[in-house]
């Protein structure tokens, strides 16, 4: 049976960096961040910026395993980790203090992937 998944080159490394991460570390939630990168496009996560304010507080650590939309308005400064950004987005995340990261950059801020939400 044929092997189905990202076919992306950046999504593989990530993917590879995630799961050599997850075994060095202990820390299961990069193995859990691995497992929705390896969805079909179709049924990748895409979150908007209305259903990120809604569900966090000031100063979170977010991570989305997919892609940050710009609809809706982020109410408070928090920073975001995902494997994608909308343009518009990163504008409206960095316009009130936030902060936008690469899933690798929050691995080597926070290896053992402590005190995260994933939101998908």
């Amino acid at each position: 049976m044929k092997s189905t998944g990202p076919t992306n080159p950046n999504v593989q490394s990530i993917r590879r960096y995630l799961r050599r991460s997850a075994h060095k570390w202990h820390a299961k939630i990069w193995k859990d961040i691995d497992n929705h990168l390896q969805r079909s496009r179709r049924r990748s996560v895409q979150v908007n910026l209305s259903k990120i304010s809604r569900l966090t507080k000031k100063d979170d650590v977010i991570i989305v395993p997919g892609k940050v939309l710009s609809t809706g308005k982020l109410l408070h400064h928090v920073t975001i980790a995902a494997l994608n950004f909308s343009r518009h987005a990163r504008e409206k995340i960095l316009s009130i203090g936030g902060k936008c990261l690469t899933l690798k950059e929050l691995i080597k801020q926070n290896p053992k992937g402590s005190d995260l939400k994933v939101i998908t």
